[in-house]
């Protein structure tokens, strides 16, 4: 049995929570056409997980979400054989310990193969795991289509998934692998894509708040030195937490004028030696004021 072709014209164009550059719309109608796995990169906190998420809720398709820790194997994504639970049935005598089938639990690949219509599936921070687990999907992914050594069945996908893969750089994924896939690396937004993704997620947001606090955001991802630079998802936290605590603009522009920390900095700097640097900076620009 071949998989069933998905002959809906359907394109992304990103949703109405989700703000996509025409770059990154291109990418995933690209890697849709090809039928390749779309791997996308980008600094953490730039929506590479979520845009799974509104591609699935864009094509209205089911969304199957893999999140890859270091202990992850390839095997995990093909299914699982219990074979503790087996062996403790077989000593308590219950006869069905001869039955295989039931010992065996189908993982995201399966159930992705498995659906009667076309999923997305997620392979999320596949650089946490060993080095070898990208090679040992590459024929899975390109022929969908696995066997269960321990019953022979043969697992074939009766739709192709939309696959998009995500990574954080951790580190380098083997050539043989991103062969097989469609590239696409998201910059971090300019002032005018933030003041998009921000209006999205507070559409009544006063202006001059916004620019207050775009300009103080900015200055600090600008800072040399920073270990992690604030990411668009901190961004929007520290929105949350000035609109929650009613500050209002004229105190941002009054810490920018006099060099000071900006209020509830914790959402933005998540490490002692970025806070430290920009207290250095602050106290610096005070002195030479």
């Amino acid at each position: 049995m071949g998989l069933h072709p998905w002959n809906t014209p359907m394109r992304f164009e990103g949703t109405s929570g989700y703000v996509a550059t025409r770059e990154l719309m291109l990418a995933v109608n690209a890697a849709v056409r090809l039928e390749k796995p779309l791997l996308v990169k980008g600094e953490p906190g730039t929506g590479k997980t979520q845009l799974a998420i509104e591609i699935a809720r864009a094509f209205d398709a089911p969304l199957i979400e893999w999140h890859i820790k270091s202990t992850t194997k390839a095997q995990h994504g093909l299914y699982e054989y219990d074979a503790v639970r087996r062996l403790r049935d077989a000593q308590l005598g219950d006869p069905q310990a001869a039955e295989i089938a039931r010992y065996i639990v189908p993982g995201k690949l399966w159930e992705a193969f498995a659906s009667d219509r076309r999923a997305v599936l997620l392979i999320d921070e596949i650089d946490k795991a060993d080095i070898e687990f990208p090679n040992d999907l590459l024929r899975e992914l390109d022929r969908m289509e696995f066997s269960v050594h321990e019953t022979g069945q043969l697992v074939r996908a009766h739709q192709r998934p939309i696959v998009i893969i995500t990574s954080n750089n951790q580190k380098e994924l083997p050539d043989a692998f991103l062969r097989r896939c469609f590239f696409h690396y998201i910059r971090f937004p300019d002032e005018e894509g933030l003041r998009a993704i921000v209006g999205v997620h507070f559409p009544t947001l006063k202006q001059d708040l916004l620019r207050e606090a775009l300009r103080a955001f900015l200055h600090l991802r600008e800072t040399p030195g920073m270990r992690k630079k604030p990411s668009t998802s901190e961004l929007l936290d520290w929105l949350k937490l000035l609109l929650a605590e009613d500050v209002p603009a004229e105190t941002l522009r009054e810490k920018n004028q006099k060099k000071l920390m900006p209020p509830l900095i914790g959402a933005l700097l998540k490490n002692e030696q970025d806070v430290q640097l920009i207290e250095k900076v602050a106290f610096l620009a005070r002195r030479n004021a």
